[in-house]
């Protein structure tokens, strides 16, 4: 049984439900005028889109399924995508 669940512990995949499309990121962060928030927005529109964010995202969260993934742990992960 071990063995099953670490299995399924390395190869869960995490994914989030619906688009974010820029539009959508630029009116939750209409009102964030904080240099975090304008690197996101200039990251997102140098991509396209917020599709390889939210990639990224899914994959980087994945590493901290098993401690939890809460708000602050978001948080930093779109922070280093926004700077990367």
């Amino acid at each position: 049984m071990q063995q099953l669940v670490a299995y399924l512990a390395e190869n869960i995949i995490l994914d989030f439900q619906g688009d974010l499309s820029l539009d959508t990121v630029r009116e939750f962060l209409k009102d964030d005028k904080s240099p975090f928030a304008r690197n996101l927005i200039a990251r997102l529109v140098a991509d396209g889109s917020a599709d390889d964010m939210m990639i990224c995202l899914a994959d980087c969260l994945q590493d901290y399924i098993k401690s939890g993934i809460n708000p602050d742990t978001i948080h930093e992960q779109v922070r280093l995508y926004a700077e990367a």
